[in-house]
């Protein structure tokens, strides 16, 4: 081939490329995949999410996890939990260094995350909470519904026709939840749901396992626990956050059901589905279940990814 045709097909190539390429480019900002943003629930932190945002991430997604205000990085500990051995009696009347954080500067901690990703082009966010993290969920989608393309409550806490945790908690179909039990000494002392998950008491320990972790893997559960902060913050428990139709409720939403959910029994879950689709009939809940325990993100995470993508 004489060096002119072949530069003439090299250079067609190369143009030929360069817009197949800018096609492509161009095809994805059209089509970008919405970022996942994950609020975790009562004594936990963000790295409770790790294993969904990986299987995320494989399939193109990204996935932000953060620490809620006192929890995972940001935790501070009671001095009768950390000394050696454990305090018995301070853990059942020390008051929590917690005790000041409010649901109010969880959802400040939420928005400033979110804030910054939408502004800085991301688009409006999926976000996602577990347990105690859906009062988070409701909290910010009132201050700030446009920033959130679609709400996920991994059976969580959707407080409507009551105002907290705390009257949910007191309501028959929620009387089976083995929460309560785990607390330790007289929460509203304390200034927080104070547990144990670092007990020398086998009893206790199991009972904390089969609250939160019953189908996790031991060795997951071992793990969890050496990263759980016993503190909650009471006012994430006790402090109302009224939603409206027409904010909150504007929002798609979607609840994951847990069937075999020992802290929000599936009856529970099924009243605050009831409640929220009642406000709002034009927006109802899109409804997903898995046949899992409390912890789904921990004992199936696989189908915990699976139904998130089906809500994208």
């Amino acid at each position: 081939m004489k060096r002119r045709s072949f530069m003439t097909n090299l250079s067609a190539g190369v143009v030929g490329t360069g817009l197949a390429m800018s096609s492509v480019a161009s095809g994805a900002r059209e089509e970008t995949k919405p970022t996942f943003v994950f609020v975790h629930g009562a004594w936990h932190g963000g790295w409770c999410w790790a294993e969904v945002v990986r299987l995320l991430a494989e399939q193109g997604y990204n996935g932000v996890t953060l620490d809620l205000p006192g929890h995972g990085l940001r935790a501070q500990f009671p001095n009768a939990y950390t000394v050696t051995p454990q305090d018995a009696a301070g853990l059942s009347t020390q008051i929590s260094p917690l005790a000041a954080i409010t649901l109010n500067d969880y959802r400040d901690h939420v928005l400033s995350i979110i804030n910054g990703l939408v502004y800085n082009g991301s688009g409006p966010v999926i976000l996602v909470g577990h347990s105690l993290g859906g009062v988070t969920l409701n909290a910010v989608a009132e201050a700030q519904p446009t920033l959130i393309k679609r709400l996920i409550y991994l059976t969580a806490f959707v407080p409507i026709a009551k105002p907290t945790v705390l009257d949910y908690l007191s309501q028959p179909n929620f009387v089976a939840s083995q929460l309560p039990p785990l607390f330790l000494g007289d929460p509203t002392t304390l200034g927080a749901a104070r547990i144990n998950p670092n007990s020398g008491y086998p009893t206790y320990v199991g009972n904390v396992k089969n609250a939160l972790y019953l189908d996790v893997q031991d060795n997951v559960i071992t793990a969890t626990l050496n990263m759980l902060t016993p503190d909650e913050p009471l006012h994430g428990l006790s402090d109302a956050v009224t939603v409206t139709a027409g904010h909150w409720g504007s929002v798609p939403r979607s609840f994951i059901r847990c069937t075999n959910d020992h802290a929000i029994p599936l009856a529970g879950q099924d009243q605050m589905i009831a409640e929220g689709d009642k406000l709002t009939p034009r927006n109802p809940f899109m409804l997903k279940t898995i046949d899992s325990s409390h912890s789904a993100f921990l004992a199936h995470p696989e189908d915990v990814v699976r139904v998130l993508l089906e809500m994208v």
